[in-house]
């Protein structure tokens, strides 16, 4: 028996309906994990597949789009299964067809996130840990939201660069940062069940022009975290942030916050994809120590 078939019968077992796929077809943009679409010609499923030593990454996911979709707000691709075959591990979602969006898609999308981040959670982090990218994300729970990112999100992707070789500057820093961390986050937010990885290339529309988000880092934290990375690299437009801030307005000193959440994951990009964001790092330490 191959990995397919292992896969279409835990598929089969999971749906508890028969499932003999054809040719599995190779799905492009993904980075970390190799992506499969997986068809009978009437029932498709989305197969997403990396080294069997990462099925924990893959199950906690699968949580994580679990959790979301029991919000009822924005769509998620729901995921059936996973496992192990052979020497890979999978994720099996269901398969969504995806569109351009309509005309309002975007003001969709920014009310449907404003809902679910206002279904309040009990504490930050979350049940179990999961990953960011293919980076440990630490979730232990905590009810001190300043204590959760300092320690947490910030300190522990220093932490990570310092054992990456990224020394010196950024750790002197970092330091600085962490001392004076408590001036720049004096902020108990309620905590929210956020995406967590939330910039354009895990926003889509499917056919019928609703919102879909995917490929979460799910955690329970401050909705300024999901927001500030939808501004990292662009692509939401205004349409997006005034249904949100009609919904839920912002609180004062977003602007400062927004640049010490998305530190974070500029970080995490240094110590993923290497020195070329060491620059965008540093400045932005830089940005927030100045406003000390």
């Amino acid at each position: 028996m191959n990995d397919w078939q292992i896969i279409a019968q835990h598929i089969a077992h999971s749906t508890d309906a028969p499932f003999n796929p054809l040719e599995p077809k190779m799905i492009g943009g993904g980075c970390i994990n190799t992506g499969v679409r997986l068809t009978d010609g009437e029932r498709s499923y989305f197969v997403k597949l990396n080294r069997s030593s990462l099925l924990d990454m893959f199950e906690a996911e699968s949580e994580g789009l679990q959790a979301l979709a029991a919000t009822d707000t924005i769509r998620v691709p729901r995921p059936v299964c996973s496992g192990v075959s052979g020497d890979q591990s999978y994720l099996v979602m269901e398969f969504l067809e995806m569109g351009h969006g309509s005309r309002d898609g975007a003001e969709i999308a920014g009310r449907m996130l404003a809902a679910m981040h206002q279904l309040e959670q009990p504490y930050f982090g979350w049940h179990r840990d999961n990953t960011i990218g293919s980076t440990h994300q630490p979730n232990r729970r905590e009810d001190d939201w300043v204590e959760f990112w300092r320690e947490q999100r910030l300190g522990f992707q220093l932490q990570l660069a310092g054992e990456n070789g990224y020394r010196g500057s950024l750790q002197r820093r970092g330091e600085r940062l962490l001392d004076h961390f408590h001036l720049l986050l004096d902020h108990q937010p309620i905590p929210s069940i956020l995406h967590g990885d939330l910039w354009s290339g895990n926003l889509a529309y499917d056919r019928v022009g609703q919102p879909v988000i995917y490929d979460p880092a799910v955690y329970f934290g401050d909705r300024e975290a999901d927001l500030a990375m939808t501004e990292l690299f662009g692509g939401f437009g205004n349409r997006f942030y005034d249904a949100y801030r009609e919904s839920w307005p912002l609180s004062p000193g977003y602007s400062t916050r927004k640049v010490l959440y998305n530190l974070y994951h500029i970080l995490n990009h240094l110590n993923l994809f290497g020195g070329g964001y060491l620059s965008q790092a540093e400045g932005m330490i830089d940005r927030l120590l100045a406003e000390v």
